[in-house]
């Protein structure tokens, strides 16, 4: 057999606050959107960000997760990506591609919403079931507020 790896890494805020739903199992199915900027210099010398979002997918998360992935919220993110087909309202063919989270840390220590200690806690989760799950305003901030 072959060896293969499909594992995704990202540090990025939340664009919305996260939407939480439940399957006919009454497994969680959390969606919410992260927004990563890479930076480079264009032809003329002058520095240009790039936002790319990023679906993301969390099953079982617990309530304390939920009620924190806020709009803004400074995330790590570390899953796999899939790619997912459905049919929309007008029965047009979509695709979209998702980040399936196994790992989930949130970076905003300075609040103190997450942990009294000033320390980062995550959480992990299981392999994603297998029944399907579909689905501006951003401030960004320096990226020297980045924990390395």
């Amino acid at each position: 057999m072959a060896f293969s790896l499909n594992r995704i890494q990202l540090i990025g805020n939340l664009g919305k606050d996260s939407e939480t739903r439940f399957t006919a199992n009454n497994l969680s199915v959390t969606n919410f959107t992260i927004a990563t900027t890479h930076g480079y210099k264009d032809k003329d010398g002058q520095w240009k960000n790039e936002t790319t979002w990023h679906n993301c997918v969390a099953f079982g998360l617990s309530d304390y997760f939920k009620d924190n992935l806020k709009k803004g919220k400074k995330f790590y993110v570390e899953g796999r990506i899939t790619k997912n087909e459905y049919t929309d309202k007008e029965g047009i063919k979509r695709y979209s591609t998702d980040v399936y989270c196994e790992k989930l840390i949130p970076l905003d220590s300075r609040e103190g919403d997450f942990n009294q200690s000033g320390s980062n806690s995550g959480e992990s989760f299981s392999k994603r079931p297998d029944s399907p799950a579909p689905d501006e305003g951003f401030s960004q901030e320096d990226n020297d507020d980045l924990p390395f």
